[in-house]
């Protein structure tokens, strides 16, 4: 299956990738298309419809679409995100309305960050509160991904002291979602500012766990999305390597192919291992998340924080290989040089990580 899934994204987004790029957008139905194949939340159960994929081949799947096309594959994380979060958190009949959707062809965005809550989410002030019979959102949303194109959007807020996660429809009154101009990175991922003005949702559309803390709630679906994030370092790195490679063996300079000048070769090297080493990370952490391991959510963040520098790192190199070659707008080392500065900021900074696996590293050496 994940060869057939593999090629489907190869046929869609191989030739395609480079336009969407320059426009900032993806049609719409050529996401509803690969939706209603599974592709864009490939973990969802057979049950509600989904194709069952274990997080170790869902996460090759997300590497081989970033390798074609970094939004696209920042649309599927988002979906995928959302997907998960239902699933972890929904009600039965909550799973079987809203999982039937997703992978029949609706779109989602999942909305954590606010101007003033990106790293530190503690600090979100969305609400989510009774009000009679329906259950009112309150809050706006800052760079949420896919949002430009989602039906719905799963939104993390407050509740009564807690944390919450609200199924909103993107037109239910209340709600506007207003694309963010001209994004450096992902430009066709439909990063968007979403409005939550009073929206009003019938109460079986909130996921609230009694007791949960907001902290906690994030940080459960968070490690889908670093997990992903990471797999699509990898797909950068293969990108990049593939193009410098090729690049090198055929450009000659000084009557030898780039490829053997020494400091050129230590740039392909250098990719080669990166991405080498970022692969197994990944699937270190998929393995994990499939065993549900109890280091499950450090080894995401450690696969994340390793595999997003390697992938600016090795797309600046490929930049460097390439010259002028990929010093053009829409080329796919300048969307991965691009893209991949975005990877070391979103689902945690590389800083965040680094506080947070030297935290880990002082409790595990004490």
């Amino acid at each position: 299956m994940l060869d057939e899934l593999a090629t489907l994204l190869t046929e869609t987004a191989a030739d395609a990738a480079e336009g969407w790029d320059l426009a900032g957008e993806i049609p719409v139905d050529v996401l509803r298309g690969l939706g209603a194949k599974g592709v864009l939340c490939a973990e969802v159960r057979p049950e509600f419809g989904g194709l069952g994929l274990s997080g170790l081949d869902n996460g090759r799947l997300a590497a081989h679409a970033n390798s074609l096309c970094g939004s696209l594959r920042s649309v599927m994380t988002s979906q995928g995100m959302a997907a998960w979060t239902i699933q972890r958190f929904g009600t039965r009949a909550l799973r079987e309305e809203y999982l039937s959707r997703l992978t029949g062809g609706a779109l989602a965005a999942v909305a954590f960050s606010e101007a003033d809550a990106g790293s530190d989410l503690s600090a979100m002030t969305t609400e989510v509160r009774r009000d009679g019979d329906d259950m009112i959102v309150d809050g706006v949303k800052t760079w949420i991904t896919a949002a430009a194109y989602a039906d719905l959007v799963v939104v993390f807020g407050r509740h009564e002291g807690g944390g919450a996660v609200a199924v909103v429809p993107v037109t239910a009154p209340g709600v506007r979602v207003e694309p963010v101009p001209s994004p450096m990175g992902c430009r066709a991922a439909g990063h968007s500012t979403v409005v939550l003005d009073s929206v009003r949702v019938p109460p079986q559309n909130v996921l609230a766990v009694p007791g949960q803390s907001l902290t906690l709630l994030t940080s459960i679906a968070l490690t889908y999305g670093r997990l992903s994030v990471a797999w699509g370092c990898v797909g950068i790195l293969r990108a990049c390597l593939a193009a410098a490679a090729g690049h090198a063996r055929t450009r000659e300079q000084f009557g030898t192919p780039l490829a053997r000048h020494q400091l050129v070769a230590r740039h392909l090297t250098d990719l080669y291992a990166a991405e080498r080493i970022a692969t197994q990370m990944c699937e270190h952490a998929s393995r994990a998340w499939d065993g549900r391991s109890p280091g499950l959510v450090m080894d995401a963040i450690l696969a994340k924080y390793v595999a997003a520098g390697n992938a600016a790192r090795g797309a600046a190199s490929a930049v460097q290989v390439l010259a002028s070659a990929g010093a053009r707008d829409g080329h796919v080392v300048a969307r991965a040089y691009r893209d991949a500065k975005l990877m070391e900021i979103i689902e945690g900074s590389t800083e965040i990580c680094q506080l947070t696996l030297a935290e880990h590293a002082l409790a595990v050496a004490s």
